[in-house]
């Protein structure tokens, strides 16, 4: 179930919000100009190849496409058995921005974004049929928590994909990571 809870993002960073009513998030999201929709997300299976996931996704890619401008995409997958799943997590886990969209549909299982603005670090659980996109220069950061388990289609308007530059604000580790879904 997608989750959205906001917390201050000054000390002590108490909860603000706890919401999962997905219009309710919409509209808590809005001024952070973060997009989110559902799409039909049926189970693929973990055999499924990449090729065949963004075959089966392919009327979605082109219309996302088509509105953002965007140039590559390919799939990522994190499973809790991956040898460098402490590494990939430790890599997301501080504030960046990107000069290009972050835009991601959750195939199947879960992640964290946190998304910070307007004084609250809003901590979005993407579940299986969530498409989010996150603006160019949102400050965020991702948590796959330490049993990750989930597969995404991402989009990007130049080849490079995925490129951060990070804050070095500290707040990612004042804020509590993610479990996992329940």
């Amino acid at each position: 179930m997608t989750r959205l809870t906001g917390y201050h993002d000054t000390a002590p960073h108490a909860a603000q919000h706890d919401l999962t009513d997905r219009d309710a998030i919409v509209a808590a999201l809005a001024p952070t100009g973060v997009y989110l929709e559902h799409w039909d997300a049926a189970s693929l299976g973990d055999d499924t190849s990449d090729a065949a996931i963004l075959a089966a996704f392919a009327d979605e890619i082109e219309r996302l496409k088509a509105r953002g401008g965007y140039q590559s995409w390919d799939v990522a997958r994190l499973t809790p058995d991956h040898p460098q799943r402490a590494e990939f997590r430790a890599k997301f886990l501080a504030e960046h921005v990107h000069d290009d969209d972050e835009v991601r549909f959750f195939v199947e299982g879960s992640g964290l974004f946190y998304i910070r603005s307007g004084g609250t670090v809003h901590a979005l659980e993407c579940t299986a049929g969530d498409l989010i996109v996150l603006p160019a220069g949102t400050r965020h950061w991702f948590d796959t928590g330490k049993r990750p388990r989930f597969t995404a289609i991402r989009l990007f308007t130049t080849p490079d994909g995925w490129v951060a530059r990070f804050t070095g604000d500290p707040i990612a580790e004042a804020i509590p990571h993610y479990d996992g879904a329940a």
